[in-house]
């Protein structure tokens, strides 16, 4: 085996002598790489273009006498050595980057993007609050609202292909950070004047969701209480169930209040209540862990949990 790769982390000897022939800078693209799997979306996050990100991963390969990253179909794969030494090099460099901004004045000015993944019926909810909120302060964001993907929050967040995410709350991964934005409850839209508990439960309902399938969140409270629905119809959004609604006199759809009140109906729609406990809800915010320390994710962080507390 090579002598390079016989390092250990332990040791605390500095030779000074070495560095002639390292080349630090090539670190964050390992980094990149190994935790998006793509040479293109490193190269991206590192605001450089493809073909030097590909020169780099040359001279990386060179410098560390290993392939670093097999490409196994549209991906790049670690290599055994890879994996041994990233968590070292990541830490290496958060040290770097943490050093590097202890005695730097943060510029909030320097925000030029802000890029959150929100649910779409609560897009309406936040993203006009968020971005009204920073025109205000003076600053020159562009913001981009992307679809929410709750398979890959995880891996959104610590790539930073997401800055933060504004969902349901729901269990996640210890890496990833919460808080609550604002608590909501359910309703009933229906054109009968009457809804009670036997009549929910023999109805005939419409259910939202971007999913193909899945429980819907209601169903999951309605669930622990015994309680099951007939989904006649499932759409993808709460103003199409609206309209369906006008024309459909026995259907029932049950959804947020406060996307209700976003959202315009018919006169011949009443709201009702739940005709059962269920429990508020939470719509909060998620970030990475990994990011505490980093004085932008935090500013902008702050900036909006503010405005709903």
């Amino acid at each position: 085996m090579n002598e390079i790769h016989k390092f250990d982390t332990a040791q605390h000897y500095l030779d000074l002598s070495l560095f002639h022939r390292i080349d630090i800078n090539l670190y964050p693209l390992f980094v990149a790489i190994f935790e998006q799997k793509s040479i293109s979306r490193a190269a991206q996050s590192l605001s450089i273009s493809q073909s030097a990100a590909s020169h780099a991963l040359q001279r990386l390969r060179v410098q560390l006498e290993d392939e670093v990253f097999i490409r196994l179909g549209n991906s790049m794969q670690p290599t055994p050595f890879a994996e041994h030494i990233y968590p070292v090099i990541k830490n290496a460099l958060i040290l770097f980057q943490n050093i590097s901004q202890q005695k730097k004045s943060f510029d909030p000015s320097l925000i030029k993007t802000l890029r959150i993944a929100i649910h779409d019926e609560i897009e309406p909810l936040v993203l006009p609050k968020i971005i009204q909120h920073f025109e205000q302060i003076d600053q020159n964001i562009e913001f981009s609202s992307i679809k929410l993907n709750r398979n890959t929050i995880q891996n959104d967040l610590l790539n930073q292909q997401l800055d933060f995410i504004i969902d349901v709350e729901s269990p996640t991964h210890d890496s990833i950070g919460f808080q609550a934005l604002l608590k909501d409850h359910y309703v009933i839209c229906s054109q009968q004047s009457v809804i009670n508990a036997e009549i929910y439960r023999s109805g005939l309902h419409i259910g939202v969701s971007s999913r193909r399938t899945g429980t819907l969140l209601e169903d999951v409270y309605l669930h622990r209480q015994g309680i099951h629905r007939e989904i006649f119809l499932r759409c993808q959004h709460y103003s199409t169930a609206l309209k369906i609604l006008e024309y459909n006199r026995d259907a029932i759809l049950t959804l947020p209040s406060a996307v209700l009140n976003h959202l315009s109906y018919a006169n011949n729609l009443t709201i009702h209540s739940i005709p059962f406990e269920l429990p508020t809800f939470t719509i909060g915010i998620y970030w990475s862990d990994a990011l505490i320390d980093n004085l932008r994710y935090e500013f902008l962080k702050k900036e909006i949990i503010s405005l709903f507390t």
